[in-house]
């Protein structure tokens, strides 16, 4: 079986945002542990940036919140989580690798292949690849923001069978523990919906970046590319193993569909931030839905928001319901003094397709 095992900053760091060598060597003992019964595991980890604020004093309220010095962190911090995990396999007669990764290592296709075949052969080779993002050189306005999406992403990239995201909470509750002390643990998922995302709440702690929110939404990305995917505490003893077993109570479960995304439209879908909405009409709503065609002109009544070509869009019907996502061909000017127009109609230069039915996601 091949795992995706992801492990957050808050798991793996105390309070003041330095790196807990038990618990990466906890953790590090797990993997080791699946791999001994024959499973190929990535490791996707979290916790550079706040690795490298201690390294740096600027831990605590001199925190700070621009990206250049967040990328200058975590280039430090990356060096010190490696240093940890490359000792803690050492001592389990088991070799790492580091793996760092952007969006667009999943969104260009040259780029998605070369990181497949990078972590495939990793595997090949025996090595646990550990994989994060690529902070230090990221672009702001299309990174992954925390490693939960990073992590769906693997597991579709090397084809899991599982995707273990392990936490400081036993799972998805059905309510914050921190506010009411009934709540409890929701065991099953079998489709990630509004109201589940709105019991998710929002983000998490202040050394992460994530929350329960985002792991509900990569678990949305997985469960789309086909893979189950368990949300679990960290500190639960042999919870890696008793997650890929399917223990029941090991935390929340969260089943994959049966039909599968390609890698592009998963990023697209998820991975990349709507930049404005095109309304169209119903017999684009209708031909987008059900027949598996382009976007074109004709069908287009309404652009709201400002976006270049290439930008990623939601697409409504006349109700406004958004039903799709994806990537606009022509800026939203240029769409607004086109819309409703035929085909013969458009001016030279200008492409026949608004939105290319390779890059539309329907959403369900």
């Amino acid at each position: 079986m091949r795992i995706v095992a992801k492990i957050g900053t808050s798991s793996i760091t105390n309070e003041h945002g330095e790196i807990r060598v038990d618990a990466v060597e906890t953790f590090c003992r797990e993997v080791a542990s699946l791999r001994t019964d024959g499973h190929s595991i990535v490791a996707v980890t979290s916790g550079a940036i706040a690795a490298g604020l201690p390294a740096l004093a600027l831990g605590g309220d001199a925190r700070p919140r621009d990206a250049q010095t967040l990328q200058a962190v975590s280039a430090v911090g990356q060096s010190r989580l490696m240093r940890v995990y490359d000792r803690a396999f050492e001592g389990l007669g088991i070799v790492s690798g580091q793996v760092l990764l952007a969006p667009l290592d999943f969104g260009v296709r040259q780029q998605y292949l070369h990181a497949r075949g990078t972590i495939r052969r990793l595997l090949e080779l025996g090595v646990v690849p550990v994989v994060n993002e690529n902070d230090a050189i990221a672009d702001d306005e299309i990174r992954f923001g925390d490693n939960d999406r990073l992590a769906a992403l693997v597991a579709h990239l090397v084809d899991a069978d599982v995707l273990v995201m392990l936490t400081d909470t036993p799972g998805l509750l059905t309510a914050d523990p921190r506010l009411d002390p009934s709540a409890s643990l929701i065991e099953e998922i079998v489709e990630v919906d509004q109201t589940l995302e709105s019991v998710a709440g929002g983000a998490g702690t202040v050394r992460g970046s994530g929350g329960m929110a985002s792991k509900i939404a990569a678990a949305k990305i997985a469960a789309w590319s086909g893979v189950r995917v368990v949300i679990a505490g960290a500190a639960r003893p042999g919870v890696l193993r008793a997650a890929v077993a399917g223990e029941p109570g090991v935390g929340t479960v969260v089943l994959p569909r049966p039909q599968r995304l390609s890698a592009r439209k998963l990023w697209i879908a998820f991975a990349v931030e709507a930049r404005g909405t095109v309304v169209v009409d119903d017999g684009a709503v209708a031909a987008l839905r059900e027949r598996n065609r382009s976007l074109l002109p004709a069908g287009v009544i309404g652009v709201d928001g400002w976006f270049g070509a290439d930008d990623a869009v939601e697409l409504a019907g006349p109700d406004g319901t958004v039903f799709a996502k994806g990537l606009v061909r022509v800026a939203a000017d240029v769409l607004a003094s086109i819309a409703g127009r035929k085909t013969t109609d458009l001016p030279d230069g200008v492409p026949h397709e608004v939105v290319h039915r390779d890059d539309l996601v329907v959403l369900p």
